[in-house]
């Protein structure tokens, strides 16, 4: 079975801003959303982004207790119906919640440093720079963290 990647709404809108979305279609072929994700990007989604629904809308009205709807939605899709996939998601309330479940996650950071070791960009740097001019938060120990796992921190 092939393997299924669904995405919260943060690591594409980020990807969308830094004009990197097309590193998600070259890690993976094609990503799987849901609705309430597609809704929170709130633009038009390349062909490679399909969209399916949580079937057991119980189990994400429950997690919506805790989480905003995208991360439950997908959490719910994921955990229910799509247990060996992987998840793309940044917030950490929602990675504590999927980590739980015993769900396989990942973030944009650990996607760019994929990019890196799969030959797509030769240097993480710029990219984290490209970052830094957007509203996401990266702090100076999270991005020394990223350098260092994709090989281009700086020497002591």
């Amino acid at each position: 079975m092939r393997r299924i990647i669904i995405s919260d709404a943060s690591c594409i809108i980020l990807f969308e801003k830094i004009g990197q979305l097309h590193l998600l279609s070259q890690l993976f072929g094609e990503i799987v959303i849901t609705p309430e994700i597609s809704n929170e990007f709130g633009r038009d989604l390349p062909d490679w982004v399909l969209i399916d629904s949580p079937r057991n809308k119980t189990y994400q009205t429950i997690l919506e207790a805790s989480l905003d709807k995208g991360e439950a939605s997908a959490i719910a899709l994921l955990a229910i119906e799509q247990a060996d996939s992987l998840l793309i998601l940044d917030d950490l309330k929602g990675r504590k919640y999927a980590t739980e479940l015993g769900l396989k996650i990942t973030g944009a950071f650990g996607l760019i440093i994929e990019a890196k070791n799969s030959g797509l960009i030769d240097k993480v740097k710029p990219i984290l720079e490209s970052i830094k001019n957007t509203n996401f938060r990266l702090s100076a120990e999270l991005e020394e963290k990223v350098l260092k796992m994709a090989g281009e921190a700086r020497s002591a």
